[in-house]
């Protein structure tokens, strides 16, 4: 199902839209907006330098930072009266960021993850189970007012009490689960672990996930604990840029389609900022068009993916961001060689004897970087057989050195002994700046 007619324009239409919106946005910024103004004059660049879509990379960025320095509404380009809610990240490394709307805002944003929802497989006859947390963050108040903007009906669960999310599943004819992929994972295995099988037991049968990201390893681990016929898709947003509806994966699984009337993506180089071409990998940059409240330019995400602007089987013709190999400011250096968590799980998922729970611990010892990975067994009677746990840790190690090109130390533990996240998972603990 398609919601909206502009997931299907042609190029040239969707190029159109772009433009009008990025000329009048522009005015917009520049009049409602002290510091980007600032920015663009530091820049030599005024509104009316915006004349096509190539005009774009003129424009400075805008960073994180920016949120921090003008914290807690510096940014904003509304009067408090024209403000009908606010949200915020987490704030778990520093000041939170404090994002609000007005409700022409609150309109599009529904309506985006409306279109979302739609992409990953959710219909009006949906029951939905959020198992997001509510409060400022905006996953999951996001979700439950595109999907009721559907008519699917939701139950605002929120996350935790695995006791009582398990009741609703059954006893509710849950349909539709909205969680972390890592929540979700926990969840089906404390099903199966009280003897059920979610694939005949329960009613679940489509998944849309967001918070963290979701590699192909572990959708194929979703569906061994849910069942092949468990269509789990993620979607894309951040609370700087709306929250959740920027963008959503479609049933097809190739990648994740933006919302292009309303938001401009580019991809640059994270050393240079050099705009690369369609199909090269960087870091996303996403320009809004339209927001009333908190008007961003040139967003610079952190997040590292590619562009494919062919159009998809599933009739949409936005273009599609190709799920998120890592963020730039997550990339770890370990003796000159740069890791990604993504890279470390996609080894990881394919080992059977192991699950899908793992830590990373990054260290400094004698001056060198040493990287410990603790992953659980699927079996604990592994624990009994030196000769099977030597065998599996070679494996992983030989694996894991093939991908990396380095080696780490592995530790392997008994199942369940990791702990579990509700929200994001934190899988790294880079601790080199406490040692030699």
């Amino acid at each position: 199902m398609i919601w909206a007619k502009e997931e299907t324009f042609s190029r040239e239409e969707i190029e159109k839209v772009q433009l009008e919106k990025l000329k009048s946005t522009m005015i917009y910024t520049y009049e409602k907006s002290v510091p980007y103004r600032k920015k663009m004059h530091a820049a030599g660049v005024k509104p009316e330098d915006i004349r096509t879509l190539g005009d774009l990379r003129k424009l400075p960025f805008t960073y994180k930072s920016d949120f921090r320095e003008s914290y807690p509404m510096g940014l904003f380009a509304v009067d408090k009266k024209d403000l009908v809610r606010f949200h915020a990240s987490s704030g778990t490394t520093g000041k939170p960021t404090v994002v609000g709307y007005t409700k022409q805002d609150l309109e599009v944003w529904l309506n985006n993850v409306t279109r979302v929802a739609c992409m990953g497989g959710a219909t009006s006859d949906d029951i939905c189970q959020i198992s997001f947390g509510y409060g400022t963050f905006t996953g999951a108040l996001g979700l439950h007012g595109g999907l009721e903007n559907l008519g699917a009906a939701v139950i605002p669960m929120s996350s935790g009490n695995t006791n009582k999310q398990i009741m609703f599943l059954q006893d509710m004819g849950v349909t539709l689960l909205v969680a972390t992929p890592s929540y979700a994972l926990h969840l089906g295995e404390e099903i199966r672990s009280r003897g059920l099988d979610p694939a005949k037991d329960l009613r679940v049968k489509t998944g849309l996930f967001g918070g963290e990201g979701m590699t192909e390893a572990m959708r194929e681990e979703m569906h061994k604990v849910w069942g092949t016929q468990f269509v789990c898709t993620q979607n894309y947003g951040m609370s700087e840029l709306c929250g959740p509806g920027v963008a959503g994966e479609c049933t097809e699984l190739c990648g994740m389609h933006i919302n292009e009337d309303w938001f401009i993506p580019e991809i640059i180089d994270p050393e240079t900022e050099e705009v690369l071409p369609p199909g090269e990998k960087g870091e996303l940059v996403i320009t809004c068009l339209g927001k009333e409240a908190l008007p961003l330019v040139r967003y610079r995400t952190g997040d590292l993916t590619r562009l494919d602007y062919a159009p998809c089987k599933c009739g949409r013709t936005t273009v599609r961001m190709e799920n998120l190999s890592g963020r730039a400011d997550d990339m770890l250096v370990i003796r000159g060689v740069n890791v990604f968590p993504t890279q470390i799980e996609e080894v990881l998922f394919k080992i059977p004897e192991i699950g899908p729970h793992y830590e990373i611990l990054v260290e400094r010892k004698n001056r060198l970087d040493v990287m410990t990975i603790t992953v659980e067994l699927i079996d604990d009677r592994l624990l009994d057989s030196y000769t099977k746990l030597s065998e599996l840790e070679g494996r992983i190690k030989s694996n894991l050195k093939s991908m990396l090109g380095l080696a780490t130390n592995i530790r392997l533990v008994a199942p369940h002994s990791l702990k579990r996240f509700e929200g994001k998972a934190k899988r790294v603990t880079d601790l080199r700046k406490d040692g030699l």
